[in-house]
């Protein structure tokens, strides 16, 4: 079954799954900016995951989040270093 996540900021989406796709390409992934989320397959055939589209019943928690883990993982490291950036160039006078 599908998961459809709802954003709390109207438009966020887009937004999400452009620096989805930035990290991604910094990461070495081939991402389809069109298409950005399809990067899961590439992630998923680098770790040994048998991820495909549809129905992936058969695919442990596990297998699932090594996948989701890669993705999130970078994207969060990322957003941790913007926002000490940030914080580094606030504190200059």
């Amino acid at each position: 079954m599908s998961r459809r996540r709802r954003y709390v900021v109207p438009g966020a989406e887009q937004g999400m799954q452009s620096f989805k796709a930035d990290v991604m390409k910094r990461e070495g992934y081939a991402v389809n900016p069109s298409r950005p989320d399809d990067v899961k397959y590439e992630v998923a055939r680098d770790l040994g995951v048998p991820l495909k589209p549809g129905d992936n019943g058969e695919l442990s928690t596990g297998s699932a989040g090594k996948v989701g883990g890669k993705i999130g993982g970078s994207m969060v490291r990322e957003m941790i270093r913007l926002a000490q950036e940030r914080l580094a160039n606030r504190d200059e006078p």
